[in-house]
């Protein structure tokens, strides 16, 4: 059996080793270890690996909480002490912006974290009926795979909901159309919890009765989703709370509905939401650009500040909702929103929303390259990035520095979620 010593962690959370000229991806492997390993892809420079045995462990090293670790494909990091995790991460934002962007941060900003257990207000869980395994399975996908893990519980999931995993299960498999219900939706709010039931058939009466039982017994509510995302509604209870999250600091409630891009980690958006107030620093008068502005969530407190706010988004439904937030809020007045295909965005289109003088720039996966390229002489001044792609950002970054002639101020990791290699990040533009 081969043995190597693990020299780093790759963006999967993968043990990294090096043998004759190749590389090898060992799952499981922590940095200074030793293991054995046994390889199940070779190619010719690198190989991938599971671990057969830890012949020299890594002090970060921990036993994993959740009996599922290793199966199911939610989490990578529950053998690492929470404190590595978030080094692992820094480690592997730093790597990609200098590998891809050829750009280092003047300075490291301190990490934010928050609690690393049932901190997943969000999930998308598939359903799939599995008579060999008892029957209903609900959960996340096992690690590279097609199949659905056999979850009991969930660490990372609120408590309440682990709770009702298995629940759902029994119900799920006693309606009608237990095999035609691929996935169900979870959103925590501050005053509800809601599930989303993908519905491919319509339900019996008796489904539909199953269903509101359920409900009242959990004090949950049930949406149906007969197609895309927007045609969820509210099936159980009709009347009641309503699904929100708070922003304590700034005196704000946001509404949304549970099909909607929110954060999974509240706790944790808090803190980002001050670190990137912080960092932005808007002062009454400003006129600040909120890009890729979803319904709000940094747009409001911007404008609590004092500063007037354009928040662009592509989504006109999350448009409408961040409008009706501002409303409700008392800040209707101090903000602007547009709906706009920002990954088709020119210098022209970019001129036309008028002069900022701050922006904050807050893209999915993609990136925003069209953005940061369509800026020009009369550019805002600092930029405050939030990342959710180390090497997208990377990318961005070196436009903003190479081409466009911003300093690097600074960046670092925030860990949203915990347990996972997902990397999220905020960064810092100035022109001189």
């Amino acid at each position: 059996m081969p043995i190597g010593t693990i020299v780093s962690l790759d963006h999967e959370a993968r043990g990294i080793a090096r043998q004759e000229g190749k590389t090898i991806f060992v799952d499981g492997a922590l940095p200074g270890e030793t293991v054995e390993y046994a390889s199940f892809r070779r190619k010719p420079n690198y190989e991938l690996a599971h671990l057969v045995s830890v012949l020299k462990p890594s002090a970060a090293r921990v036993q994993p909480r959740c009996p599922h670790f290793g199966i199911c494909g939610g989490c990578a990091m529950q053998h690492i002490e929470p404190s590595a995790q978030v080094a692992a991460k820094q480690r592997v934002l730093e790597d990609s912006l200098w590998h891809i962007g050829r750009v280092r941060p003047e300075s490291i900003l301190p990490p934010i974290h928050g609690e690393a257990w049932g901190y997943r207000h969000r999930a998308r869980l598939s359903v799939r009926k599995v008579e060999r395994k008892g029957g209903m399975l609900i959960g996340f996908h096992e690690k590279r795979s097609s199949y659905i893990a056999d979850m009991e519980t969930c660490a990372i999931l609120p408590p309440h909901v682990s709770g009702l995993l298995m629940p759902l299960r029994e119900l799920i498999g006693s309606l009608s159309i237990a095999e035609r219900l691929p996935q169900l939706e979870l959103a925590v709010g501050e005053h509800c919890t809601v599930f989303v039931l993908r519905i491919l058939e319509p339900l019996t009466a008796a489904d539909e009765q199953r269903l509101r039982d359920f409900a009242d017994r959990y004090r949950i509510i049930f949406y149906l989703q007969p197609k895309g995302p927007d045609s969820a509604y509210r099936f159980h209870p009709v009347d009641g709370p309503r699904l929100s999250y708070t922003l304590p600091e700034f005196g704000l409630e946001l509404d949304f509905k549970p099909t909607d891009f929110t954060q999974v980690n509240h706790a944790v958006n808090r803190i980002l939401v001050r670190r990137a107030l912080g960092l932005l620093d808007p002062q009454p008068g400003e006129r600040i650009a909120d890009m890729f502005c979803g319904l709000g969530n940094f747009t409001l407190p911007i404008a609590r500040s004092g500063a007037r706010v354009v928040g662009v988004e592509g989504s006109p439904a999350l448009v409408k909702r961040g409008r009706e937030s501002a409303v409700a809020n008392g800040l209707g007045q101090r903000v602007e929103f547009g709906v706009a295909n920002l990954f088709e965005c020119t210098e022209d289109s970019l001129a036309k929303l008028g002069r900022f003088d701050k922006m904050l720039i807050d893209p999915p996966r993609e990136g925003a390259i069209e953005l940061v390229k369509a800026l020009g002489a009369d550019a805002p001044r600092r930029i405050v990035y939030v990342s959710c792609n180390p090497a997208t950002l990377a990318r961005d970054a070196a436009v903003l520095v190479s081409v466009k002639g911003y300093r690097f101020i600074s960046a670092g990791v925030m860990n949203m979620f915990p347990h996972t290699a997902h990397v999220e990040s905020i960064a810092v533009f100035e022109r001189p």
